[in-house]
């Protein structure tokens, strides 16, 4: 059952400003197809991210750093195209940012005029932060992502939950400052301690989203294969099964194989 919108006119970052001013919660999760984004649209999200996690659900990599910038725009295409309500972020893969701002400035004006995605997505803090202004400066809107950022795992060498210690933690803060500052319409927060998302949501301005962050954020996200159960070889703390699709899809599939060979399908009424 669709979530009922009172709202039905397209997200925009103004209209998530809106939100969290109001005590409004924002849902989010990523597609990276048509046909899932379509659903995902329809049944009331406020915001799909096509994520460059795309790298392990569509293409079965072990972390995010293969996937290209030719094959997200492929992916944040399609999602446009399905998508009339909520608002699409896509995610800079790794590579096409870190190296110098007018790199990243060049493929983020490629990403947004192939794809016609509404926003963009960098990980990372002062460390990218001349390259986030310039973004905005051309008139892309950004939005940041901090504590566990997929994109650095060699350097962490782990998943574990970031900013623990208050050196790391104290420097996360100071991060989500300088991105509001310089611009950013939200803040992404993934696999922190709840108390310190909580003290970035309560300073910051603009919308804070979480993952594995607390229930105090503006908003949460989750990945569309994980929350439905698609995926079962996933399951870190912070995520709830809405659905058991591996096990449902597996059924169905096997019905379909048992009836191809026993002859019943496809049976008269199935035929022209």
């Amino acid at each position: 059952m669709a979530y009922l919108v009172e709202d039905k006119r397209k997200v925009t970052t103004h209209r998530l400003f809106q939100m969290k001013q109001e005590g409004k919660k924002i849902a989010m999760l990523t597609s990276y197809d048509y046909t899932t984004a379509q659903i995902v649209d329809g049944a009331g999200m406020d915001i799909i991210l096509v994520g460059d996690s795309a790298s392990n659900v569509m293409a079965g990599n072990m972390t995010t750093l293969p996937i290209t910038l030719d094959q997200m725009i492929y992916h944040a295409k399609a999602v446009v195209r399905a998508t009339k309500r909520a608002l699409v972020i896509c995610d800079m893969p790794f590579g096409t940012y870190q190296v110098n701002p007018t790199e990243g400035v060049t493929n983020a004006i490629r990403i947004m005029k192939e794809s016609h995605c509404d926003a963009l997505k960098l990980e990372g803090g002062v460390e990218i932060i001349d390259t986030v202004k310039k973004i905005l400066d051309a008139g892309i809107p950004v939005c940041g992502h901090l504590g566990l950022t997929p994109q650095s795992i060699n350097k962490f060498g782990t998943y574990t939950v970031r900013a623990r210690e208050e050196a790391e933690a104290e420097k996360l803060v100071s991060d989500a400052h300088a991105l509001e500052e310089v611009g950013c319409f939200a803040v992404v927060l993934e696999k922190i301690p709840a108390a310190l998302a909580e003290r970035v949501t309560r300073e910051l301005k603009i919308p804070v989203i979480g993952i594995g962050a607390g229930g105090a954020c503006d908003g949460q996200v989750l990945v569309v294969a994980d929350m439905l159960g698609m995926s079962t070889d996933f399951s870190p703390k912070f995520l709830r099964r809405y659905a058991d699709l591996n096990a449902i899809m597996t059924e169905a599939i096997g019905n379909y194989i048992t009836d191809v060979k026993s002859g019943d399908f496809p049976n008269e009424n199935e035929q022209y």
